[in-house]
C-alpha cells in the first residue's frame, strides 16, 4: 500500500483513549483491581467447573483441548458455481464449517428478474432463485460431512427446504442434516431492514422451523439469535446482548405455546455474538452471557436438562472497526477479537477479512483471516488450558457488572412492554439510530480513538491501495436470469401452482408450513412465487418512523 510521505501522528483526546476509565458500553472502570472487587462473589454459584451450570467458564468441560472451535468464514457472491468454488478454497485452506452469505434479494424474498432486485443480484451473497441454485453451491460437497450456517432471517424456512431437498438428493437422511439458519427475524426489524411480514406472523414461521427441526432435524439449529447487527445499528454491545437474549425469549415462548416443553427444543437455539474492539469486555460479555442464559432458561423457563442451560455461541470480528484507511491494520485488530473469542469461550467463529471494508473479500484476504484462527489454535498455546482468565480479579468483577448491566436493560425493556411492542411502536428503533448517530460523531470528532481513521493516520485514498481487490463479473445479472428463465421454461408448471396452493393453505390455516415448502421447493418454485403466496397470506410489514 503507498502513503504519502507527510505521515500524521495526529492523536485521538484523552477522553477517548483507554485511560478514560469505562469500557467501550460504558462500564466504569476501576484503575485496580483486588480482592475486594470480589468480596460478594461466590465462585460456586457465579463460577462453577467448565462444562458445570452456570457455564462461566464454558459450556464443555475440556473445551479446546478436546474439540477446537468451528473455523467459518462468511462466504458467497455471484452464482451458485461461484459460490462453490469460494467453498471448496475454504475447505481446502483448511475451513471446518460453512457459513453462506445470501445477496438482498434473496433476503427479502425477491426472484432476480424482479425489477427491485437490479443492481443487488449476487451482489453482497449468492443469488438463490430456485433448489437448482442450491444444488450448483454444493456440488462435490457432501452434506454428510459439513454443517452450514445461514445467514438468512426472513427467507430462512424457504433457504433450509432448499437445504433438505439437497441433503436428500445426496441421499443423507434429514436428521443427519446439520447446521444453523439465524431465522431471527425481531432483529431484521432492529437492525437490518430485511425484514417481510409483520412480527406476528414471521413469529410464527420461526416456531414451524423448530418444531418441524425438533421432529424430522435434530442435529440442526432452527434458531440463531444474534446481537452483532444490533450493535452495528446502534445498539451498545451491553443493548445488543440484552436484546438478543430478549429476542431468544420471545422464539421460545413461540414452541411452548405450541404444547412443548423448553426441554424438548432449548438445545436448537444457539446464538452469534461479534467481539469487539474492547479486549476485556469481550470476554466478560461471554461469559456473563453464558451464565445469564443459564439462570434465565433454568430459573425462568425451568429447564429440567444441562443442554438446555447452555449458550451455544458463534462469534465473529468487530465489522464496525474495519477502517478503508491503513487496512492492513485490520489483521491487528482481527487478531485481537480472535484472541478474545477464544479467551470468551466461543464454539464457532466467523472472522471479517481485512479487505472487508473496501469489497467481498478475495481469496488472499479470507486466507489470512482462516490463517488466524489456526496460528491462534495451532501456536499460540491458548487452548491448552480451559478459561485461562478465571479468577481476574478484574475478568471476574467485570463478568459480574456485565451482566448486571445486560439484565437491567432487559427488565427495564419488559416493564415497558417487551421486544414486540417496543418494535411496533419504533422506540427501539429510535432509540438506536440516535446512538448510531452519536458513535459515528464520537469516531469523526476523535473522541473515541480509530488507529489509521482519526489517529496515527496518512493521507492515503482507495486508489493508494495497491492489493488485490475483489470485483464482480459484471455478467452475472445476466447469467441468474437467463437460468431463472430456463427454470421456468423446463419444471412442470402446474405442479408448482399445486404445491403453492397447497402452500397457500397451510398458511392461512394452523398447519406447519415447512412440509408443503418442501414440497413446493422439489417443485422448483422459486423464492419469488414463494414469498408473493404467503405475503397474500401474511401481509408486508412497514417500518415506524425511526427519527
Amino acid at each position: 500500500m503507498a502513503g504519502k510521505s507527510n505521515e500524521q501522528e495526529k492523536r485521538a483526546p484523552v477522553d477517548g483513549a483507554p485511560g478514560s476509565l469505562k469500557t467501550i458500553s460504558g462500564v466504569p472502570l476501576k484503575p485496580v483491581y483486588t480482592e475486594e472487587d470480589l468480596k460478594d462473589f461466590d465462585p460456586g454459584k457465579d463460577l462453577g467447573a467448565p462444562g458445570e451450570y452456570p457455564y462461566t467458564r464454558g459450556v464443555h468441560r475440556d473445551m479446546y483441548r478436546k474439540r477446537n472451535w468451528t473455523y467459518r468464514l462468511y462466504a458467497g457472491y455471484g452464482q451458485g458455481e461461484d459460490t462453490n468454488e469460494r467453498f471448496k478454497f475454504l475447505l481446502n485452506n483448511g475451513q471446518t464449517g460453512l457459513s453462506m452469505a445470501l445477496d438482498l434479494p434473496t433476503q427479502l424474498g425477491l426472484d432476480s428478474d424482479d425489477p427491485k432486485s437490479y443492481g443487488e443480484v449476487g451482489r453482497v451473497g449468492v443469488a438463490i432463485d430456485s433448489l437448482k441454485d442450491m444444488e450448483h453451491i454444493y456440488e462435490d460437497i457432501s452434506l454428510d460431512g459439513i454443517s452450514t450456517s445461514f445467514t438468512i432471517n426472513a427467507t430462512s424456512n424457504i433457504l433450509l427446504a432448499m437445504y433438505l431437498a439437497v441433503a436428500e438428493n445426496q441421499g443423507v437422511p434429514q436428521e443427519k442434516v446439520r447446521g444453523t439458519v439465524q431465522n431471527d427475524i425481531l432483529k431484521e426489524y432492529l437492525a437490518r431492514g430485511t425484514y417481510i411480514f409483520p412480527p406476528k406472523p414471521s413469529i410464527r414461521l420461526i416456531g414451524d422451523t423448530v418444531e418441524y427441526c425438533l421432529k424430522h432435524v435434530p442435529k440442526f439449529n432452527a434458531v440463531n439469535v444474534a446481537a452483532s447487527h444490533m450493535r452495528s445499528a446502534g445498539a451498545t454491545y451491553i443493548q445488543s446482548t440484552a436484546y438478543m437474549f430478549l429476542n431468544a425469549m420471545e422464539y421460545t415462548k413461540e414452541v411452548l405455546r405450541r404444547g412443548y416443553s423448553v426441554d424438548d427444543f432449548a438445545s436448537n437455539i444457539s446464538f452469534l455474538s461479534g467481539a469487539n474492539s474492547d479486549f476485556f469486555e469481550t470476554v466478560a460479555r461471554l461469559r456473563a452471557s453464558r451464565r445469564l442464559w443459564a439462570r434465565l432458561m433454568k430459573e425462568r423457563f425451568e429447564a429440567k436438562e444441562a443442554k438446555s442451560t447452555m449458550f451455544r455461541v458463534a462469534t465473529g470480528g468487530d465489522c464496525l472497526s474495519m477502517t478503508m484507511e491503513q487496512p492492513i491494520v485490520n489483521v491487528a485488530r482481527i487478531t485481537l477479537q480472535a484472541l478474545s473469542n477464544v479467551f470468551g469461550g466461543t464454539q464457532s467463529m466467523l472472522l471479517p477479512a481485512y479487505d472487508e471494508a473496501y469489497a467481498i473479500p478475495t481469496e488472499e484476504s479470507a486466507r489470512v483471516s482462516l490463517r488466524i484462527q489456526q496460528v491462534l489454535s495451532n501456536e499460540a498455546g491458548v487452548t491448552n488450558v480451559v478459561d485461562p482468565l478465571a479468577g481476574s480479579y478484574f475478568v471476574e468483577s467485570l463478568t459480574s457488572q456485565v451482566e448486571k448491566e445486560i439484565v437491567a436493560v432487559m427488565e427495564k425493556m419488559e416493564e415497558s412492554g417487551g421486544m414486540v411492542n417496543a418494535i411496533e411502536n419504533g422506540s427501539i428503533q429510535r432509540q438506536m439510530a440516535r446512538q448510531a448517530v452519536e458513535m459515528q460523531r464520537e469516531w469523526d470528532e476523535g473522541h473515541r480513538p480509530l488507529v489509521g481513521h482519526n489517529c496515527y493516520t496518512v493521507e492515503e485514498s482507495i486508489e493508494d491501495y495497491e492489493a488485490e481487490m475483489f470485483t464482480m463479473e459484471p455478467e452475472v445479472y445476466n447469467r441468474q436470469v437467463e437460468r431463472l428463465k430456463e427454470i421456468r421454461a423446463s419444471r412442470d408448471n402446474a405442479l408448482v401452482n399445486q404445491k403453492l396452493d397447497a402452500l397457500r393453505g397451510a398458511a392461512q390455516g394452523t398447519e406447519n408450513t415447512l412440509p408443503y415448502l418442501i414440497e413446493a421447493i422439489k417443485a422448483y418454485a422459486t423464492v419469488g412465487e414463494i414469498t408473493t403466496v404467503l405475503k397474500e397470506v401474511f401481509g408486508e410489514y412497514r417500518q415506524p418512523t425511526a427519527l
